[in-house]
């Protein structure tokens, strides 16, 4: 009995730990369901809780230059203390709630390369070494986020990638201590304009903040330099608009002198009504409130239909895999093992 301790503290017939997702695909602000199953070792274990949490890889920079990190940054408590007999098999349900500004993983199916996203779940045992689980998770854009995103398509802009950044953005509410920078190469009508496009979301329940970043190109007279505009679009403004004339004005209006102002707070677009609640494509969750009536049909904006513009340009980029704080703390041992550099959990200097 004694050799049976001394081994399950250096984690040898310990418990083990499986979570499964009901379905790993989700929304901002929707919930992700799954259960925590735990097989008993060889010993009796004393679980003192267990944790499910959302981990994604992050940009930041230092006196040094800038490296990336795994970071945990929304976290759940599943289970408080309890014993596990040996061999005893327990499965424990959960509802983890998704933050409003969760960062797009997928588009039309396609992972966004750079992107990274995972559960996992941490059972801290007493006296033995801890155990966890790695789930990837794959987080699609709401509605009004893929409206604009297919938008930016139409016009002829180009995907290069996404990160994630450590920090706020000036002027605009934030809960997590990181946004997510979308990165568009110029599309031919801007090129003498622009170079590139970092377009971020900053999502609530009541709607989104959306700011633009334009590389802005210098003149015979005058250096290039950044500029950037801010918009606020509502949930419920998906179905009612046309988006490549939306998208269209913002650049237009954040390229100008306008543009120079820095996100001083620009207002949406005039003329915006109310349209019926949306809905989520086949095989993925509805967002909780609003009507399901198909997001994943033609939308009847100048005869196009989603999914062409968007979902095209991010096919043919090589897909990222899943990636990675909780408070704002780094946790570069929050996941191990081969399956987790594959998703992309590894960090790197740059």
């Amino acid at each position: 009995m004694v050799f049976k301790k001394l081994l399950s503290a250096f984690g040898v017939g310990g418990p083990t730990v499986d979570t499964v997702l009901v379905n790993p695909n989700t929304r901002p602000g929707l919930a992700l369901d799954g259960r925590v199953n735990l097989v008993g070792g060889d010993a009796p274990a004393a679980i003192e809780q267990i944790v499910v949490g959302l981990v994604t890889r992050v940009e930041m920079e230092s006196g040094d230059g800038e490296y990336a990190g795994v970071m945990e940054f929304h976290r759940l408590p599943v289970s408080g203390a309890f014993e596990l007999a040996p061999k005893q098999q327990l499965s424990i349900p959960f509802q983890l709630p998704v933050p409003w500004e969760t960062p797009i993983t997928d588009v039309y199916g396609q992972r966004l390369h750079g992107m990274t996203m995972g559960l996992r779940t941490e059972v801290a045992v007493a006296r033995a070494v801890d155990k966890s689980d790695l789930d990837q998770v794959n987080v699609h854009p709401l509605p009004v986020q893929e409206r604009i995103l297919d938008a930016f398509a139409r016009l002829g802009f180009r995907f290069k990638g996404a990160d994630l950044e450590r920090g706020h953005i000036r002027g605009v509410h934030q809960t997590l201590p990181f946004y997510q920078e979308i990165e568009f190469f110029a599309a031919p009508q801007y090129a003498q304009v622009i170079n590139e496009v970092e377009l971020t979301f900053v999502t609530s329940p009541q709607g989104i903040e959306v700011v633009l970043e334009c590389d802005k190109r210098g003149g015979f007279l005058s250096a290039g330099h950044d500029v950037f505009g801010r918009y606020t679009v509502a949930h419920t403004d998906a179905d009612r608009v046309d988006w490549v004339q939306v998208v269209d004005g913002w650049l237009q209006q954040t390229t100008s002198h306008y543009g120079g102002l820095r996100a001083q707070g620009f207002g949406a677009p005039q003329g915006f009504g109310a349209p019926p609640g949306y809905g989520a494509p086949h095989g993925y969750p509805t967002q909780h409130g609003h009507g399901g009536h198909g997001h994943g049909h033609g939308h009847g904006h100048g005869g196009h239909g989603r999914g062409v513009g968007m979902g095209g340009i991010v096919a043919g980029a090589a897909l990222g895999a899943v990636g990675g704080m909780v408070a704002g703390e780094m946790i570069e041992d929050a996941v191990e093992g081969d399956f987790a550099e594959d998703w992309g959990f590894g960090g790197d200097e740059e």
